[in-house]
């Protein structure tokens, strides 16, 4: 005797309305989706069913008190199911986000009744199906005038009286369609997972950048003495003003602790140090104290607090550098020898980047006891919360274990939800989009490398594409670590240039102080300033060039206030997913506009430091919100010329005027 076989229904993978590919679901929602308030994104969903009924789509959004809005998807692509919405959150906090397909019995009953009352097939029927329809719909949450609507829809398509057409138009009228695209009849609900969404505040996407070591502003070589004497945060105060004055939204502070003296670096990272060389600041850690002390010349936590205080008044935000390294005097050498690497023979190793060797550092091994490294450092943090400091720029987090930085992100944003973590981790690209998608909400790039319009418009097209939806890009023309051979060899022009195109690629941008004086010697055999003050004060005598000075009007500082002035009246600079690149003749040229409702903004550049070049750019008129042939006003907001523009545009750029155009589009 055989037993019958028995059968188990799978579960299946979809539900009855297949909804599949959502978009944005980084790693298919491992991670969650960013942005920041009223940012617009569009969530993507490809969604279809069996046979000929209708089918529709929509994304529900949950806020974090757990209200619930609807918002209609539309397809883009009939006949391939793809279907989209544009959203946007009008608040901080942790939102989600799914989408739900579902059975359109009124638009299966539009579709059908309007071909068959046309050939006179099963009218009746059709009349009264469509008053069945539209019968379920009234008794949905609908406002009183909508249903009112519905109502008189319904009578009218039972009116026999009336000529069938007649009725079928009241049954398909746009305001009855209006009425149920508001709120919808909807069969058959298939919804995906919950995406995680969560919304920051505007500075985790959009913000000017200014960099500075405090020990530089306010230092003076004395003649008497022959001895330089340090800037303090008292004397760095005093460079606050002109810093906001260029309209910079953040000030960054390379680190402020106490510097080892054990492998003190000298100038030009020379070995030997002597002893009034200051040493490098990323050399954390003294018998003065370690990551949660500041250097005793810099002054105290009371002129600490001034700064931050004065700098809030500027409506500057202050960022410090977080190095998580330290010198070989640092008390945790000592404390806790267990956090660091020792070797075979019982020395702690020190940094290294072959053939780079850092012997001012030692690293941290997060393996020995992680958990005692996690607490110290989540205390650290919180003394620099508790001083006003908001924004934390971490040096070469792509050297410490990602699921330490997933913890300790998740868990100040617990309290302090308005903290902003920048990545400077110029690595692998695996490496940093992880960083990005477990809680860094800002990254440095490539930037600083790409300098041809084909590679530049590659990268900023990736990281305006699916990226966009967790990580967030800061462009640099130049760091104190980074002074490229463009930059070294580009003379002031493709100074202009780099910070324009930074100030407009992407919302966030960053400038290292001295970037107005066009500091382009490199250190010999290396990619960075000669004489660098990573290793010593350094003077720029500010006060040279301004009005009366004997260096006036020698500095880009105006034209990074301009730069500046641009991006704060144009919010479309303030935005990353709204970029579109454009055609031009010319390899050398790029060209990218930025829409955000009514404010576009177009940009031309030529990229060729060393010439000047003429080309014809042609627009995407669409990409504008132009209608084919039309004309349209370009004002020029670098020199404030105007001309007529359309479609094709000739132009002329580079070193005898201006290297790029920044255009307001305008229609009067």
């Amino acid at each position: 005797m055989t037993s019958a076989p028995t059968t188990t229904q799978p579960q299946s993978p979809v539900g009855r309305i297949p909804v599949l590919a959502v978009k944005p679901a980084v790693d298919c929602g491992a991670f969650p989706t960013k942005s920041v308030v009223d940012e617009q994104f569009d969530i993507e969903a490809t969604v279809f069913r069996e046979g000929h009924d209708a089918v529709n789509a929509s994304v529900i959004l949950t806020d974090p008190d757990g209200a619930t809005t609807l918002v209609p998807m539309r397809c883009t692509n009939p006949g391939l199911d793809r279907w989209v919405c544009t959203v946007s959150a009008d608040r901080t906090g942790r939102w989600s986000y799914r989408v739900e397909g579902w059975s359109d019995p009124f638009g299966t009953w539009e579709h059908d009744a309007t071909i068959k009352v046309a050939a006179g097939v099963d009218v009746e029927l059709m009349l009264e199906e469509g008053a069945r329809v539209l019968e379920r719909a009234a008794a949905l949450d609908h406002g009183e005038q909508d249903a009112a609507l519905l109502r008189a829809a319904i009578a009218t398509l039972r009116d026999e009286a009336k000529a069938p057409g007649e009725r079928l138009a009241a049954g398909t009228d746009p305001a009855v369609v209006d009425a149920m695209h508001r709120t919808p009849l909807r069969d058959a609900v298939s919804p995906t997972r919950e995406y995680a969404w969560w919304v920051e505040r505007e500075r985790a996407l959009a913000g000017a950048w200014y960099e500075i070591f405090p020990r530089s502003e306010g230092a003076h070589f004395d003649e008497t003495t022959g001895k330089w004497r340090t800037g303090t945060f008292r004397t760095a105060m005093d460079r606050l003003p002109a810093i906001a004055g260029m309209g910079f939204d953040v000030v960054y502070l390379t680190p402020v602790h106490p510097i080892g003296s054990i492998n003190r670096k000298g100038p030009n990272n020379t070995l030997t140090a002597g002893p009034d060389d200051p040493g490098s600041p990323y050399a954390i850690g003294s018998k003065d104290g370690g990551h949660d002390a500041l250097h005793p010349e810099l002054g105290t936590w009371e002129d600490f607090d001034a700064f931050v205080a004065r700098a809030d008044s500027l409506g500057l935000e202050v960022a410090i550098d977080l190095a998580l390294q330290c010198a070989p005097d640092h008390p945790w050498v000592t404390e806790h020898p267990e956090w660091f690497t020792t070797r075979a023979d019982g020395t702690i190793a020190y940094a290294e980047n072959p053939p780079k060797k850092y012997q001012d550092i030692y690293p941290l091994n997060f393996d020995n006891d992680p958990a005692g490294i996690y607490a110290e450092v989540r205390r650290v943090i919180q003394v620099w919360i508790d001083h006003g400091v908001k924004i934390f720029r971490v040096d070469n987090p792509h050297t410490k274990p990602v699921e330490f930085w997933q913890w300790l992100i998740a868990d100040v944003a617990k309290d302090h939800p308005d903290v902003i973590w920048l990545a400077e981790a110029f690595t692998r690209p695996a490496m940093m989009h992880t960083l990005a998608k477990v809680g860094f909400q800002q990254s440095y790039t490539y930037y600083a490398w790409r300098n041809e319009a084909e590679e530049l418009q590659e990268y900023v097209e990736e990281l305006a594409g699916d990226a966009a939806a967790y990580m967030r890009p800061s462009f640099w023309p130049t760091t104190h670590d980074i002074l490229t051979p463009y930059m070294q060899f580009g003379g002031p022009t493709a100074w202009k240039l780099r910070a324009a195109l930074a100030a407009t690629l992407v919302p966030t941008y960053g400038i290292y102080a001295g970037y107005e004086l066009v500091e382009h010697v490199a250190r010999p055999g290396a990619e960075e300033q000669i004489d660098n003050e990573k290793y010593e004060f350094k003077d720029r005598r500010w006060a040279d060039y301004e009005p009366g000075g004997a260096k006036e009007g020698q500095t880009l500082a105006p034209y990074l206030t301009r730069l500046n002035e641009i991006r704060r009246s144009h919010p479309s600079l303030m935005w990353l997913r709204n970029i579109t690149f454009h055609k031009v003749d010319d390899g050398a040229f790029i060209v990218f506009s930025k829409k955000r409702g009514d404010d576009v903004v177009i940009v031309v550049a030529n990229l060729d430091p060393h010439s000047t070049r003429e080309s014809w750019v042609h627009l995407d008129l669409e990409a504008l919100g132009l209608h084919p042939g039309e004309w349209f006003v370009a004002h020029d907001l670098v020199t404030d010329a105007y001309w007529h523009w359309s479609e094709h545009n000739f132009v002329r750029l580079g070193v005898d005027g201006e290297p790029l155009h920044i255009i307001e589009l305008r229609r009067d």
